[in-house]
């Protein structure tokens, strides 16, 4: 008999319900934060040497919550350079919010925005239908990789588009986090549908290596409280196992094998530690930087 359960991005209001309270019970955007703050300006540091216009490429920006944050660094490392911020972003409601964010947004009188609803693999066939090649000075795939059904030849593809100082970061969940030793263990249960692939900063490097590119990596700490998830019939644990697994209520509809080895799992030290009652689940990112 198949299995009823489905894709959690069958349902688009559940699934957005589920990454909010993921985001509020994680600590996701403030390691990314950190990052921004501590080791972009580093990163960025040659980036528009000498440029009047600084060209960004945004893959999957999402609401544009980091966009932001990464695009305020590269204006005050630049104070006197135009930016020019290109998104591809698939999801409609994704990009109103974020012209809604740019529009309550103070300080981007010299920063253009552009933005292309489409997947990153729909940009590169537009670029190359079109006979296109458009050099980046910087690029950002944040939470993205996953999406992609060929990520070596996407990493190629926009490698391809660096300029000779330019930089193409990377951030997705870490080797050594919880997603990983999930996935590993129950991936192959879930409904991927939308999910391409269940890749981690464990898989890059044979793939970097592989293509001859340099780059450098950093491990992000963070960590999201679970502990809900263990109370029989709370709504907010119900939606962190969605988000968890990818699938539209795990908890009524996975098999009961399948739902008892989840909640063991998320309970082991490779997934999850236990601090004055509470669980934490490990969603350490890992970053990776390329260069030209």
């Amino acid at each position: 008999m198949a299995s009823p359960m489905r894709s959690l991005v069958a349902d688009p209001d559940r699934y957005l319900q589920s990454f909010r309270l993921f985001l509020e019970r994680s600590t996701e955007h403030q390691c990314m934060r950190e990052f921004v703050e501590r080791q972009l300006p580093d990163v960025i540091a040659s980036i528009g040497n000498g440029k009047s216009t600084i060209n960004v490429l945004s893959i999957g920006g999402g609401a544009g919550e980091m966009d932001l944050q990464i695009l305020s660094k590269i204006r005050a490392r630049y104070p006197r350079a135009t930016i020019n911020n290109e998104v591809i972003e698939p999801s409609a409601d994704q990009i109103s919010k974020y012209k809604e964010r740019v529009a309550q947004a103070s300080n981007l009188e010299n920063i253009k925005f552009t933005w292309h609803k489409e997947t990153a693999y729909e940009y590169e066939s537009r670029m190359n239908a079109e006979k296109k090649t458009k050099k980046w000075d910087f690029i950002h795939m944040i939470q993205m990789l996953y999406y992609v059904k060929d990520i070596p030849a996407t990493i190629r593809y926009f490698h391809s588009l660096l300029e000779s100082q330019a930089k193409l970061l990377i951030i997705l969940v870490s080797g050594k986090s919880g997603w990983e030793t999930l996935w590993k263990k129950c991936g192959s249960s879930f409904p991927l549908e939308d999910l391409c692939s269940y890749v981690s900063s464990a898989d890059l490097p044979r793939m970097l290596d592989s293509a001859g590119l340099k780059y450098q990596l950093y491990e992000l700490p963070s960590h999201m409280d679970i502990t809900s998830c263990f109370i029989e019939g709370d709504k907010d644990g119900e939606l962190l196992l969605d988000f968890l697994t990818e699938t539209l209520n795990f908890a009524k509809t996975a098999p009961p094998e399948l739902k008892h080895q989840l909640m063991e799992e998320l309970r082991k030290p490779g997934c999850s530690e236990n601090r004055d009652g509470k669980v934490f689940f490990n969603n350490n990112l890992g970053v990776i930087v390329i260069e030209p």
